[in-house]
């Protein structure tokens, strides 16, 4: 099953409200908001991090970055680097810029950025660049298993 099929078959099942968009493909955050016609800070950007030999998912509103002082702090670990390309094809089966923010597809644990709790919905490219998702960030954190923190600049 793609992912894209995995996340609406989630949603569907635990019978969550969304909007689907059809648009142009989109290979950022900034490109996604504007071909959804929403505002930035509703994307919801999910980046593939490795620690050690193990990967993790943060999440975290579009118009923020990750502090990685910050995020070294609460992981107690200073061996941390973004995944290249061909690590977050390899584990996600998604290119970048379309990698939805549901790191349980994908058995990642999950770090969520307290910043993307500021908006009532949440956006993201759908494990393609051409569909995306919107939906409340409320029923977002009931379909994920993450942890709330404090990681952006």
């Amino acid at each position: 099953m793609e992912v894209f099929d995995k996340i609406l078959d989630l949603l569907e099942k635990n019978k969550i409200d969304y909007e689907l968009k059809e648009h142009e493909p989109s290979y950022t955050s900034e490109e996604s908001a504007k071909n959804r016609g929403e505002d930035l800070k509703i994307g919801a950007k999910a980046l593939i991090l490795k620690i050690n030999e193990e990967f993790i998912m943060c999440v975290i509103s579009a118009v923020k970055k990750i502090n990685s002082k910050k995020l070294k702090l609460i992981l107690k670990n200073k061996n941390l680097r973004f995944a290249n390309i061909n690590e977050v094809k390899e584990i996600t089966k998604c290119v970048p810029g379309s990698v939805p923010p549901f790191g349980d597809l994908f058995n990642l644990e999950i770090l969520i950025d307290k910043s993307l709790l500021e908006n009532e919905f949440i956006a993201f490219n759908a494990g393609l660049l051409t569909k995306s998702i919107k939906m409340k960030k409320d029923d977002y954190l009931k379909l994920v298993d993450g942890k709330i923190c404090d990681f952006v600049e």
